[in-house]
C-alpha cells in the first residue's frame, strides 16, 4: 500500500458495534496476497465502475471472492480458510512463512466522504485527522483491522478539556501518546474522581473498552460499504401460483429462486399479491395490472434496445384443471411479454435467453439498493448470454444505474462488456509465468491498473473494444479523415489541440480521424466507408515509390476531386513523411527524450538533415540501427505517443513554432473541404 499510512493496525469488531448514520465510505484501492492463486495481486485502484480483463483461469474471480471476505453480505463468506484458501504450494510452510501470526490477505484504502468525517469528529473532535484516507485489512485471522491516522497527542488533550478537567488532570493526561494510555487511567483512576474525570470516563465509556481508537473502528466498519458478490444469475419464473406462495408464507417454505425474482418483480411495479388478492372488482384489477404493466414496460425496455416493439403484460387468471400443480387450482399470475410488430403476446419463459436474463437481472438489482443498503456490488462474468449489443445495454444500466448508489466491480473476457470510451476504468487481470532455466514457473496473479502492460491474450478484449469503437464511430461520422496509421493520429490531435488552445486553426471537430494501418489499406477503406455514404477525405506520406498507389487513390471514384491530400504538397517537398510536418529539430528532441538517449547517442537536428528538404525519418532509422543494444528499438508509434503524453515539455522546442505552421496549413486545406 502507499507509503504514510499507519502500520498499526486496530482489530475490527466480529459484528456491527455501532451504526452511525448511512454508508459512505469510498473504495480507492485493494491489494490481494497470499489467497489461492494470488501471491500478491500488487496495489490496483478502484473506480465507481471498475472492469476486470482476463483470460479463463487468470484470477479474476479470485479478486472479487477476496474483496467480498473483508465484509460481506453472506456472513457464511466472512472467513480465510488457511487449508482451503492459502496458496497450496505454500500451506506445508505456513507456520514458518509466517512467523510473526496469520498473514494478511486483502488490504484496501478507503476515502472518507463528510459524513464520515463528522462521524470521528463527533467522538475526537475536530481537525482530529491526518488523512482522510484510511486502511481496512483482512486477513487469516479472525477480524478485519482498520487503519487511521489521527492527531493522538491533539485528541488526547482536547478530550481533557473539553470535559473540564483541571490542570493538575490536564497535566498529567497531556503526557499521554496512546488512546490505550487515556482508557486504562479513566478506568482506573485513583482517588475521589472530578466533574471532568466523570465526564471523561462517561464519554469513552460508550466506545468500545473505553478506547476511542476501538470506538472509531466500530463507527467506520459501521460506516463501510458490505461487499454483495453473485456469479449464479438466476431466471425469474414466468407465472406464479398466488396460493402457493401464500400457502409458503404461512409455512415458512422456502421460495424458489425464480419465485423469489418474480415477487421482487412485483415490488419494482409497485404492486403485490396482497393487493391482488384483496382487490374484489375485475375492473380494479385489471387497473392495477394495467398500470404495473406501464410502469414495469417503461423501466425495463429503457436498457433493452435489442426490440423496441415489446411490451410486458400482467395477466391474473384462474389455474385449470389440466396445468401441473399448483398451477391447476387457484389465482395464477404471469408475465407475458407482446410483440406489437406481430400483434401476439407469449409467456415470459419463452423469450430467448438473453431476454430472460437481461430482463431478470434488472429486476433483481433495481432492489438491491433497498434490499441491503449502499453495498459494492462484485459481479462475476455477467451478460454471457447477451448478444453483443445488449451487452451495450448492460454497461449502460451500469453507468446510468447502478454506479449512483454503489460501486460496481466486475470480470469480463467479451470485448463489448469493455468500457471502450472509457479505458482508464479497466484492470488487466493476469497469471505471470516466468522461464527459469527452460522451466515455466507461476509468480501468481497480478493486476494491473495499466492496460498496456500485459500479454496479448489478455489484451485481445481491450483491443477487440477498441477496433469495434474505431468502426463504429466511423460509421457514424458524417466526415470521416483516413491516415495512415496511430502515429499520424496523435500528431493531429496533439497538433490540433495546441493551435486551439494558440487561438489559431485547428482540425474541424466534425472530422473523425480513422487510422487505416498503412497506405496500402487505404483503398480499401475507401470502399468500405464510401459505400456508407460518408464524406471521405485522405492524408497521408509521399515517397516516390508509392506514386503509382497514391494515384489510384486520387482517381477512386469514390473520392470527390483533390480529397488526397500528402505531406509532400504541404511541405512542398518531393517527398514527406508526417514526422516532416515536425521538423527536425522538434523530432529530434522527442526521440531524445522519448527514447531517453544521453551523451554521445542523443540525437540532434543536424542528424536528420536540418536545413535539407531530404525527410528526417530514413535518417532517425539509420541513426538508431547503430545505437548500443540498451536502447530500445526505433517505432514510429513510440514518437507521438510521447509528445501526446508530455507536450508541454517541448513548448520551447526551437522547432515547435514551424511545425505548428505546417499542421496549421494541413487542418486549414482539409477543413476548407467542409465548406
Amino acid at each position: 500500500m502507499r507509503e504514510g499510512f499507519p502500520s498499526k493496525r486496530v482489530k475490527a469488531p466480529e459484528h456491527d458495534h455501532l451504526v452511525y448514520g448511512r454508508f459512505a465510505l469510498i473504495l480507492k484501492n485493494a491489494r490481494v496476497k497470499n489467497y489461492r492463486c494470488i501471491d500478491d495481486s500488487g496495489e490496483f485502484s478502484i473506480r465507481d465502475v471498475t472492469c476486470f480483463v482476463g483470460k479463463n483461469e487468470s484470477g479474476k474471480t479470485a479478486i472479487l471472492q477476496a474483496l467480498e471476505r473483508l465484509k460481506p453480505v453472506v456472513k457464511d463468506h466472512d472467513k480465510f480458510d488457511k487449508v482451503n484458501d492459502y496458496p497450496r504450494k505454500w500451506l506445508s510452510d505456513y507456520d514458518e512463512r509466517n512467523p510473526n501470526g496469520d498473514p494478511i490477505a486483502i488490504e484496501t484504502e478507503w476515502e472518507l466522504e463528510d459524513d464520515d468525517v463528522a462521524a470521528i469528529e463527533a467522538i475526537v473532535g475536530a481537525d482530529a485527522l491526518k488523512s482522510k484516507i484510511i486502511t481496512a485489512t483482512k486477513g487469516y485471522g479472525p477480524s478485519p483491522s482498520i487503519g487511521v491516522n489521527l492527531k493522538h497527542e491533539q485528541i488526547i488533550r482536547a478530550l481533557a478539556k473539553e470535559n473540564g478537567c483541571v490542570k493538575a488532570e490536564i497535566d498529567q493526561i497531556e503526557k499521554f501518546t496512546t488512546p490505550a494510555q487515556l482508557a486504562d487511567f479513566v478506568k482506573g483512576y485513583i482517588g475521589e474522581a472530578t466533574p471532568g474525570i466523570i465526564s471523561l470516563r462517561t464519554k469513552l465509556a460508550k466506545l468500545r473498552d473505553s478506547n476511542y481508537d476501538l470506538g472509531l473502528t466500530d463507527v467506520l466498519f459501521a460506516r463501510m460499504p458490505s461487499f454483495l458478490y453473485f456469479s449464479n444469475y438466476d431466471r425469474m419464473s414466468g407465472r406464479v401460483s398466488i396460493d402457493d406462495l401464500n400457502e409458503r408464507k404461512r409455512t415458512s417454505k422456502p421460495l424458489t429462486e425464480g419465485s423469489k425474482l418474480f415477487m421482487e418483480f412485483l415490488q419494482f411495479a409497485n404492486i403485490t399479491l396482497d393487493e391482488i388478492e384483496d382487490t374484489k372488482k375485475a375492473e380494479d384489477l385489471r387497473a392495477k395490472t394495467e398500470a404495473a404493466s406501464i410502469k414495469i414496460s417503461k423501466q425495463i425496455f429503457e436498457y433493452w434496445s435489442q426490440n423496441r416493439n415489446l411490451k410486458v403484460e400482467f395477466i391474473v387468471e384462474a389455474g385449470r384443471p389440466d396445468d401441473d400443480p399448483p398451477f391447476n387450482s387457484g389465482f395464477i399470475m404471469q408475465a407475458r411479454v407482446r410483440n406489437s410488430l406481430h400483434d401476439m403476446t407469449v409467456p415470459f419463459s419463452e423469450r430467448s435467453a438473453g431476454f430472460v436474463w437481461f430482463f431478470s437481472f434488472l429486476v433483481r438489482f433495481s432492489q438491491v439498493k433497498k434490499e441491503f443498503g449502499n453495498v459494492i456490488i462484485l459481479l462475476d462474468e455477467p451478460g454471457l448470454a447477451l448478444h453483443a449489443r445488449a451487452q451495450g445495454d448492460l454497461l449502460r444500466y451500469f453507468n446510468e444505474k447502478l454506479k449512483t448508489n454503489h460501486q460496481v466491480l466486475y470480470t469480463t473476457h467479451s470485448p463489448f462488456m469493455v468500457p471502450s470510451d472509457d479505458l482508464t476504468s479497466v484492470r488487466t487481470v493476469e497469471d505471470v509465468v516466468v522461464d527459469k532455466d527452460g522451466v515455466a514457473e507461476s509468480l501468481g496473479t497480478h493486476v494491473g491498473d495499466d492496460v498496456l502492460s500485459t500479454d496479448r491474450d489478455t489484451l485481445f478484449p481491450l483491443q477487440a473494444a477498441l477496433g469495434f469503437e474505431i468502426t463504429q464511430s466511423l460509421f457514424v461520422g458524417e466526415h470521416t479523415l483516413l491516415v495512415e496509421g496511430p502515429s499520424d493520429y496523435l500528431y493531429f490531435v496533439v497538433f490540433s489541440r495546441m493551435l486551439k488552445a494558440a487561438g489559431r486553426t485547428s482540425l474541424d471537430c466534425r472530422w473523425t480521424i480513422c487510422p487505416t494501418g498503412g497506405v496500402d489499406k487505404v483503398p480499401a477503406f475507401v470502399s468500405l466507408f464510401g459505400g456508407n455514404k460518408l464524406d471521405i477525405a485522405v492524408v497521408i506520406d509521399f515517397v516516390k515509390g508509392q506514386k503509382s498507389k497514391v494515384d489510384s487513390i486520387k482517381q477512386s471514384k469514390l473520392l470527390k476531386d483533390g480529397r488526397v491530400i500528402t505531406f509532400a504538397d504541404v511541405l512542398g517537398q518531393d517527398e514527406a513523411d508526417v514526422e516532416d510536418m515536425l521538423g527536425a529539430e522538434l523530432f529530434a528532441g522527442i526521440l531524445t527524450a522519448a527514447y531517453s538517449l544521453k551523451g554521445k547517442n542523443v540525437i540532434d537536428a543536424t542528424k536528420l538533415g536540418a536545413g535539407t528538404k531530404e525527410r528526417v525519418l530514413p535518417k532517425a532509422e539509420d541513426a538508431f540501427r547503430v545505437m548500443p543494444a540498451t536502447v530500445a528499438d526505433f517505432n514510429h508509434y513510440d514518437p507521438s505517443a510521447y509528445l501526446a503524453a508530455n507536450e508541454k515539455d517541448f513548448a520551447g522546442n526551437a522547432g515547435m513554432n514551424d511545425s505548428l505552421n505546417h499542421f496549421e496549413d494541413l487542418f486549414k486545406i482539409v477543413n476548407a473541404m467542409l465548406a
